[in-house]
């Protein structure tokens, strides 16, 4: 069964007023053990749950191992010292939780969703929280259904704009993940399957949930993380693809304009993969399809490859 975790309102399937269910499949480690997801309980008074005071990264399983798992720690653990959540039993403690997690969903191919939050208190104050929580949850998971990307999904620009690195670094995958949610729920509103949003100085700095590529002139360009971008995992792999084929890359800041001039536009993040770009703002966007599907094929094999086995 493959889930869209990210549309479970009740046009898509549940009666209005009644909260879906959680997917039979999916499993989720907390308190020490893999249970189904209907019974993994998380406090209310959980600061993650109050404040959007925690963590968070976006994992995938290829072939059977966890892809890119050791950058995956590493961006985790960087998130938690910048926001003083002590990992329970460090970062080690939370890789074997990973795997674990894998294991026991046991499918080939998933999504992981691995979560720290500071833990239990009622009151914004975090020095009155106690111990840190941690859970991982592992599902199928499909951002955008296949005819979709056959076609290139359509895009707006978000009225909304992406906080600067001194508001909210967004190195951090933390939970305050608001800006991004209303930015969504904007693109669903205006007939489209995402959004772009800029930052203060009206360059891209990202999609709502994902990092932003266009085939320009012969260069793959990616905006940096100064203009607001994550520093995504598959968007490095995805540089890395194509410079060792001989691709010019570079990260440099992206207007519209350049969106609208690109030979080729698409997104990239551990839920979505790569993923092709038909239109911005109602307009036709990109000239070929080349680059993106070399790619996606060259990722496919450098996802396996690059895999943890669990």
């Amino acid at each position: 069964m493959t889930t869209q975790l990210e549309d479970l309102s009740p046009a898509n399937g549940s009666e209005a007023g009644t909260a879906p269910s959680p997917p039979s499949d999916m499993k989720v480690w907390i308190d020490g053990a893999v249970v189904d997801a209907a019974d993994a309980k998380v406090p209310v008074i959980d600061h993650g749950l109050l404040y959007g005071d925690g963590i968070f990264e976006g994992m995938r399983i290829f072939g059977g191992g966890v892809f890119r798992l050791d950058d995956h720690m590493r961006r985790f653990e960087s998130a938690s010292r910048a926001l003083a959540i002590d990992l329970p039993g460090g970062i080690e403690a939370i890789r074997g939780i990973v795997l674990e997690t894998a294991r026991a969903y046991g499918a080939p191919n998933a999504y992981l969703r691995l979560v720290a939050t500071r833990g239990d208190a009622l009151g914004v104050d975090p020095t009155q929280c106690g111990a840190p929580r941690v859970f991982c949850i592992a599902a199928q998971l499909t951002i955008f259904p296949a005819e979709k990307r056959a076609r290139g999904i359509d895009l707006i620009t978000s009225s909304l704009r992406r906080p600067p690195a001194d508001v909210l670094d967004p190195r951090v995958k933390s939970l305050n993940y608001l800006n991004t949610v209303l930015a969504k729920h904007e693109a669903r509103l205006r007939g489209a399957d995402e959004a772009i949003l800029l930052n203060q100085a009206g360059m891209v700095s990202e999609a709502s949930v994902a990092n932003v590529f266009a085939m320009r002139r012969g260069c793959l360009v990616t905006p940096p993380v100064t203009d607001g971008a994550l520093e995504g995992i598959t968007r490095m792999s995805v540089l890395d693809i194509a410079k060792r084929a001989g691709i010019e890359t570079a990260e440099k800041s992206l207007g519209r304009f350049d969106l609208f001039d690109a030979d080729e536009v698409f997104l990239t993040g551990s839920g979505a993969g790569i993923v092709p770009v038909g239109s911005l703002d109602g307009r036709k966007i990109g000239r070929t399809r080349d680059l993106t599907d070399r790619l996606t094929k060259e990722f496919e094999r450098f996802g396996r490859e690059n895999s943890t086995a669990f």
